[in-house]
């Protein structure tokens, strides 16, 4: 019986693991209005894609709440501006808006939410982006994402 090295072993008992991470992300949102990552790239060989926001702020939600969006960049406006009209109570997102791809809920100081999408929702040669849609926010909260090819 052939035995494996200890980093063999490792590797095999860890790659679930960072197959799984491959297909995640974990976005921060602070009190200064502003998220940790500029872009996200989705591997091409993820099914689904899930990303976590975490609020590093001390801020309540009501006063500096965040959540992230994902739409495409010509659809942002709109879903800002609707998203305004729905309120905190619908997390700044218009109930059944066709235009979002995937948001989490508004979160305060210390929270966290996660969502999860189709990768194959992100079109190729298509322009995407991720915002907070929470209102004045998305003109600094806001990133390009997109699928790998």
């Amino acid at each position: 019986m052939r035995r494996l090295s200890a980093f063999a072993l490792l590797a095999l008992v860890a790659a679930p693991t960072w197959a799984a991470s491959n297909c995640s992300t974990t976005v921060e949102g602070n009190d200064a209005m502003q998220f940790n990552q500029k872009s996200i790239v989705v591997p091409s060989t993820c099914k689904q894609f899930t990303v976590t926001l975490k609020h590093v702020g001390k801020l309540p939600k009501a006063a500096m709440g965040h959540n992230f969006v994902v739409s495409s960049t010509a659809d942002e406006p709109g879903i800002v501006a609707d998203g305004a009209k729905a309120g905190i109570g619908d997390n700044y997102i218009k109930p059944g808006d066709s235009r979002v791809i995937a948001h989490t809920k508004i979160i305060g100081g210390g929270e966290s939410d996660s969502t999860t999408f189709k990768a194959d929702a992100l079109k190729p040669g298509q322009d995407y982006e991720f915002f907070c849609s929470f209102p004045g926010h998305a003109a600094l909260m806001k990133g390009t994402i997109s699928r790998a090819k």
